[in-house]
Formats: C-alpha cells, sequence, structure tokens
C-alpha cells in the first residue's frame, strides 16, 4: 500500500490519519520530541502500530515538505493565539475583570 493510503489531504494544513480526527503533527511532534512508535501508540491506543509507523516512515521520506507543514501549522496557532489576546471573548473578558477584583480585594485584606 502506497504511504498516502494512510492519510486524508483534506487541505494544504490539514492532512490526518485516515479513519481518525488526528493530524500527522501529533504523531510526528511526540516522535521528534524522542518518543518511539510504540510509546507513541500508548500515548494514543486508537492508532495502530502500523499507523504510527506509517506517519513517521511519511515524514522521513518527505521531512522538508513535511516540516514547511508543521512550521505553517505552528505558525497558524500562533496567529490564532495573537489574535485572540488582542480580542478575547467576553467569558474571557469577565473572568480577568473578577481575577482582577479578587487581587485587589487580597491585597485590600493584607493591607
Amino acid at each position: 500500500m502506497p504511504l498516502e493510503d494512510y492519510f486524508e489531504f483534506l487541505e494544504t494544513e490539514d492532512i490526518r490519519i485516515k479513519g481518525t480526527r488526528i493530524g500527522i503533527e501529533v504523531v510526528i511532534e511526540d516522535f521528534l520530541e524522542g518518543a518511539s512508535p510504540e510509546e507513541i501508540a500508548i500515548r494514543y491506543p486508537h492508532l495502530s502500530l502500523e499507523q504510527i509507523y506509517a506517519t513517521v516512515t511519511y515524514y522521513l521520506a518527505n521531512q522538508s515538505e513535511v516540516e514547511a507543514y508543521l512550521a505553517a501549522g505552528r505558525q497558524e496557532i500562533e496567529r490564532a493565539a495573537q489574535a485572540q489576546e488582542e480580542n478575547p471573548p467576553e467569558v474571557v473578558k469577565r473572568l480577568r475583570r473578577l481575577k482582577g477584583e479578587k487581587a485587589y480585594t487580597i491585597r485590600g485584606l493584607a493591607a
């Protein structure tokens, strides 16, 4: 079976392990952090060892393309986090206000 048959190429920024909702970046990042395929299988029991080895092999066979894919994913996460920080949802604003009020109350009691 060709390696590509193990994956669903939904978009250029979204490659998933076929039959799952897991992106290849999950397995590859664990692998790059030193986890063996067997350790990854323990962390993600719904993935077969075959799927994990296919993902690692795909990474090794297409390293520059997959590195670019991973970098683009990290940039998107950073961009989304920055956008969230600049314009947080109302619930986050409210929680921050409450946290500030609590800190003010605690400082007032300590004085």
